[in-house]
């Protein structure tokens, strides 16, 4: 039962028996007037175990036992102010204010009035007694004043400074020296060693391990304050007969026999451990330069969108301009299959397709403008001349742009100001104004019937080192310009596009083709490449076949190694000088990765052979296929530090490859919790990568540390990572650049302990890819030993059945 009203009181139902049990009979033992009763808690105790339930205080049973006293205060209820006739008080406090209210107001004023009267009749009976003075007793306190004040312990210095009499009163000449010229603005008084005080070293802790036999030597030390030395000695050394004595003595064998065995555990141990490791050292550069684990990895630099180009699109492609510091440029598609966007190709029409150029200066507006036929699905800057960029179609053109016009606008994004002086191309100044940035039109497409028949999904400049020159005579192309690119797609095929020298071309073209030329430059676009026509057509095509299957493979990402010569292909080329060009294809080395749209990693090499003054490409046997990827692969990149190593991503596992090795992936991590759409390798650490996830997470992998899991992961967007592109700033900053499928871009600067490479980090992943090499090549060949054990004995078993059916 609870409490009513007030938490101490419980309103109880005592009937007349229990009512003559404990004495508090109603109108006898208790009243209205005098309404309280105590009763023993010992003597409800026994009632309870007595009567039990039938007890009238078994409601409040537990009260009961947890009340503190010793009596029980039970008060009878006449109003029923609680409900029943009696209630129990279940507090001690309750108790005694009831049974002793507090007083009146009007009986404390009486107190009151009382006690001033005493007062007043004790102040008129005793006399005024003046003080009398009491000698001063001492309790301590002078030893606590005495300890607490403050007194000299050093003896004080005097200092006498003294001045020549004629430079009183001298002339005072001051000087202006410029902040600026100092650098950091800032001048600093060095401290410098008083050549008159010094202080005596009276112990010093010296270890040696050995000492070299030294006899001439000598030391340049940088003094404070010149002073001119000199000093002459010579070795001490033993004559021939001492040296002899030396080496008979039994002195000597014996010291050699006792330190042998110590000596000899010494140099093994000298060869096991380097002994001048300086393993604090390497404790410091193990932990980053701020003093351990950074809080966060990855800081948020800057952001891109803008509402009217990507609006309701995915970013498709990422890439910073070689050359021009802090510029970026940024491709943008629906989020659409090929199939819906074939079926929905009227409506795209209605959206204009761009290549956006955003400036870190300047995150308000883009800086420049790429119009494109279709959406772009991938797009990379020409090595050398960045000014030239080759784009693929979702629908497999392929279209070339010319920016060099509007390379000086991009360089002086800084400011506002700055992008409003800068002088517009004349083609292009009726599109201008002061808020719309230029739009720049494509100077050359592939005519689609000579393209891919779907979308493009990777680009690749290749570095050429031989070109035919007018003459028909090889050269080296020591400047190494690139003016060759492959692209693939998943209609399994790989294109090699050839963009002939404007230079080599210079002789008159007939009516036809002046106008042909014509008639394919987009109005408002540079004349760079006006030898292209409509007849430009894909140098070498290769198909990706399946060995004895008429299927194919359909790429999405590819690797080439580089090209060692340049082949042309331009119509107005004579037989005689194609020809002579096409005899060096026979040296190209060909050899590839491939990723495709199933998952499967394919390496091979293909040869190119020459037939009728045309290249046509052979699949030779020895290709290789693999399958750790279980989805599309979105990443295909060599490490920047070791040509040889790729890393592939697709699906929920990432690969490490190694070129000629053909037992398969050196390294494969486990399946992810989330699906990676994106990846790249660090631009400074060999060990370091960053993989994104479709759940907006960005993982960073550092091989050195950990190799089963990420070292950490930090949320970038709510949506999918599409691609990842680094960058390092003059300044030394580093940044990551990271697209999600909002069509937002975001800058990501990456903190100092994952961007400054460890000490002998190289040689160390170097050495960790040797071993999984190794590993993998020794998992091969047991593998291999227990595949021809099992036939041996599978043959045995034969010939011993065979021999039993003869019997």
């Amino acid at each position: 039962m609870a409490s009513i009203g007030h938490p101490e009181i419980f309103p109880l139902v005592l009937t007349t028996q229990t009512q003559a049990i404990f004495n508090c009979r109603v109108d006898e033992d208790v009243t209205e007037e005098n309404c309280f009763k105590i009763i023993k808690k010992e003597d409800v105790i026994q009632d309870l175990k007595r009567r039990a339930k039938i007890s009238d205080f078994y409601p409040i049973k537990n009260v009961i036992l947890e009340y503190p006293g010793e009596e029980l205060l039970v008060v009878l209820d006449a109003n029923f102010q609680y409900g029943q006739n009696f209630y129990l008080v279940a507090s001690e406090e309750a108790k005694e204010n009831l049974l002793k209210p507090p007083e009146t107001a009007e009986e404390k004023q009486e107190e009151i009035e009382e006690e001033v009267e005493n007062t007043v009749e004790a102040l008129e009976i005793q006399p005024y007694r003046p003080p009398v003075q009491k000698p001063w007793v001492s309790l301590g306190s002078e030893k606590e004043v005495e300890e607490e004040s403050v007194k000299d312990t050093v003896t004080k210095i005097k200092y006498m400074i003294s001045r020549v009499r004629r430079k009183f009163g001298a002339p005072i000449t001051f000087t202006d020296s410029n902040a600026s010229d100092v650098k950091d603005s800032y001048v600093e008084c060095t401290s410098y060693q008083d050549k008159t005080f010094s202080i005596k070293m009276l112990e010093k802790d010296v270890g040696v391990q050995m000492v070299p036999k030294v006899k001439e030597s000598s030391t340049q030390t940088k003094w404070t304050y010149p002073k001119n030395a000199a000093t002459q000695y010579f070795p001490r050394e033993l004559s021939d007969e001492e040296k002899e004595d030396y080496l008979s003595s039994e002195k000597l064998k014996e010291f050699l026999t006792s330190v042998h065995l110590r000596m000899e555990i010494a140099l093994q141990q000298n060869e096991i451990m380097n002994p001048f490791f300086d393993d604090w050292k390497a404790l410091a550069e193990d932990e980053s330069s701020s003093g351990g684990k950074p809080d966060v990895y990855l800081q948020a630099y800057q952001s891109f969108t803008d509402l009217r180009y990507p609006k309701d699109r995915t970013i498709s492609c990422v890439c910073w301009h070689p050359n021009i510091d802090g510029v970026i440029a940024v491709s943008a598609r629906q989020r659409l299959s090929y199939e819906e966007h074939i079926n929905l190709s009227d409506k795209s029409l209605l959206q204009q397709s761009t290549i956006l150029f955003w400036s870190v200066s300047d995150p308000i507006q883009p800086q420049l403008l790429l119009e494109c036929p279709e959406d772009i699905y991938c797009f990379q800057f020409s090595p050398s001349n960045p000014s030239i960029i080759a784009g693929g179609c979702i629908n497999g053109q392929v279209i070339l742009w010319d920016i060099s016009e509007h390379e000086d606008k991009l360089q002086n994004t800084k400011t506002d100001a700055d992008v409003n002086d800068v002088t517009a191309p004349p083609a292009m100044e009726d599109q201008q104004s002061s808020t719309e940035p230029p739009l720049v039109k494509h100077c050359a497409a592939s005519p689609i019937e000579h393209a891919h028949k779907k979308p493009v999904t990777d680009i690749i400049w290749l570095l050429n080192y031989f070109e035919d020159n007018q003459t028909g005579a090889d050269s080296e192309n020591r400047a190494e310009m690139p003016m060759q690119f492959a692209t693939c797609s998943p209609d399994c095929s790989i294109l090699f596009w050839d963009i002939p020298d404007p230079k080599l071309s210079e002789q008159p073209l007939s009516k036809k083709e002046t106008e042909m030329n014509m008639f394919y430059k987009p109005r408002g676009g540079p004349d760079t490449s006006k030898h292209l026509d409509l007849s430009w057509k894909p140098l070498i095509k290769i198909n990706l076949c399946k060995s004895g299957i008429t299927q194919e493979y359909g790429s999405t990402r590819i690797i080439l190694r580089v090209l060692h010569c340049n082949f042309k292909s331009s119509e107005r080329v004579s037989a005689r000088e194609r020809s002579r060009s096409l005899k060096g294809i026979k040296d190209i080395s060909t050899d590839f990765f491939v990723g495709t749209e199933d998952g499967e990693i394919i390496y091979s090499d293909w040869k190119i052979e020459i037939e009728n003054d045309l290249p046509i490409p052979v699949n030779q046997k020895h290709t290789q296929k693999y399958t750790v990827h279980t989805e599309t692969i979105n990443t295909l990149q060599r490490s920047p530090f070791f040509k040889d190593i790729v890393l592939s991503i697709g699906g929920r596992k990432f690969a490490i490859w190694k070129e000629e090795v053909t037992y398969g992936a050196i390294l494969q991590s486990s399946c992810s919790s989330g699906r990676y759409t994106a990846g790249r390798w660090s631009l400074t650490r060999p060990g370091v990568f960053f993989i994104g996830r479709d759940d907006g997470n960005v993982d960073i992998w550092d091989l050195l540390k950990k190799t089963h899991e990420p070292l950490y992961f930090q949320n970038i967007s709510k949506s999918k990572i599409t691609f990842i592109s680094p960058w390092i700033a003059p300044s030394k900053q580093h940044f990551l650049a990271v697209s999600d499928d909002l069509g937002v871009l975001h800058v990501l600067e990456i903190c100092q302990a994952l961007s400054d490479p460890l000490m002998n980090e190289h040689d160390s992943i170097l050495d960790y890819f040797e071993r999984e090499v190794k590993y993998l090549k020794y998992c091969e060949q047991e593998i291999q030993e227990y595949q021809d054990l099992q036939a041996k004995t599978e043959k045995k078993s034969i010939w011993k059945h065979k021999g039993r059916k003869q019997v």
